[in-house]
C-alpha cells in the first residue's frame, strides 16, 4: 500500500510531461510564424524581381 501511495505522490512525470506539452506548443507557434514570414519574403522577392524585370 505504501508503494501506491508512493507512486501518487511522485509528480516528476507529470512535471515532464507538462515540459514536454509546452515545448510542443512553441515548436508549433514557431512552424507558424517562420512559414507567415516565408510566404511574405517571397511576396516581397517577387514584387521586386517584378519592379526589376519591368
Amino acid at each position: 500500500m505504501k508503494i501506491v501511495r508512493k507512486m501518487f505522490k511522485n509528480e516528476e512525470g507529470a512535471t515532464a510531461i507538462e515540459y514536454g506539452l509546452i515545448a510542443a506548443l512553441i515548436a508549433v507557434a514557431a512552424i507558424v510564424a517562420m512559414g507567415s514570414l516565408g510566404n511574405t519574403l517571397a511576396d516581397t522577392f517577387n514584387e521586386v524581381e517584378g519592379e526589376m524585370a519591368g
